[in-house]
């Protein structure tokens, strides 16, 4: 066996990951996931080079290691700075760095990275090339399958192939285009359409590689499905907004029949989790912005979602706003399970 086949094989243990959310996967976020799913592969929020080596680490990179398995996301377009951060990163502990290639937003293009880095491929690649000569732990890329006015099938191929002969251990696809001009962030996260086959064709070319797939997947029989064809399914928003469905991802995609947790034990524990946060001077709501999608269609959801919506915010909120709002759908989860 090849070296790429065995970093290949290395790297398959993870066939989920959620993927990186700005404002979103936060370290609360991340262990509030944890909790669900044992498996799946945690991100960071993305966390710009220059932020890395000149703020506040322990701010930014500072994570709790119950959320192991987590990767840090960089942004950056500097191969010396991104082999800094990645550095940084490694000592801090993360289990991957991963370079943004994908994300449109204003922010990025402004300093032309993200998503504008699929228009030079080689400059991608020199990065990725500098991170692997920095750390020891897996440099992987997220990217798009092209952008603006490039064709996906020279696009994706450029960029997957370079980064690849830089020995990226894995490249995760947006399989959707991104319009640097005339959509908006938002916009270009449903707008351009998705084109999954791009993805499939993809890894049809690089079989002794890790590809993984990301955009609109909703469901784990959707991510069952996509295992059929890549390596590995990323779920952003389905995954925070009906947070719940992770609890079976374990056992579905992974064989994992280790008992779940339960929904009381889960409360518990993100109370103990709050309480503490709290004492070391942070906000309920901090914890339970992350909870509010726990129970959708349930009896009693639309109260849960109510009473951490307006009364986590208080300065004195403390884990009894989150048992009060769990009171409100508690019997029926337990009826239901």
């Amino acid at each position: 066996m090849n070296g790429s086949a065995e970093k290949a094989n290395k790297y398959k243990e993870f066939k989920l990951s959620i993927a990186p959310m700005m404002d979103w996967t936060d370290r609360h976020c991340r262990f509030f996931h944890r909790q669900m799913t044992r498996r799946a592969l945690l991100y960071t929020e993305m966390v710009v080079a220059d932020a890395a080596i000149q703020g506040n680490r322990e701010r930014l990179l500072g994570f709790n290691a119950v959320e192991h398995p987590v990767a840090l996301q960089l942004g950056g377009s500097d191969p010396a700075k991104l082999a800094e951060a990645a550095r940084i990163g490694a000592d801090f502990g993360y289990r991957e760095i991963n370079l943004n290639v994908g994300c449109p937003s204003d922010r990025v293009q402004s300093g032309t990275f993200g998503a504008c880095l699929m228009k030079t491929p080689d400059l991608v690649a020199a990065s990725v090339a500098a991170m692997k000569r920095a750390v020891d732990i897996p440099v992987t890329v997220k990217c798009r399958i092209g952008v603006d006015e490039q064709d996906p099938e020279v696009a994706l191929d450029a960029l997957a192939r370079g980064v690849i002969d830089a020995g990226a251990d894995a490249l995760w696809v947006h399989a959707r285009k991104a319009w640097l001009q005339g959509l908006s962030p938002k916009e270009n996260r449903d707008i351009p359409p998705l084109d999954y086959n791009r993805v499939y064709r993809l890894k049809a070319e690089l079989r002794s590689h890790f590809i993984g797939i990301n955009g609109g997947i909703q469901t784990l029989d959707e991510a069952l499905n996509h295992l059929n064809h890549v390596d590995g399914v990323m779920m952003g928003r389905a995954a925070y907004h009906n947070p719940g469905l992770l609890i079976d991802a374990d056992r579905l995609l992974f064989g994992d029949e280790r008992e779940a947790i339960d929904m009381p034990t889960l409360i518990d524990t993100m109370c103990d989790y709050a309480d503490r946060h709290i004492a070391e001077g942070g906000r309920l709501s901090h914890v339970t912005r992350h909870m509010i999608g726990l129970f959708p269609g349930m009896p009693g959801a639309r109260r849960w979602r109510q009473v951490l919506s307006t009364e986590a915010s208080h300065a004195d909120a403390d884990s009894r706003v989150i048992r009060k709002a769990f009171a409100e759908v508690g019997a029926d989860v337990t009826e239901a399970a």
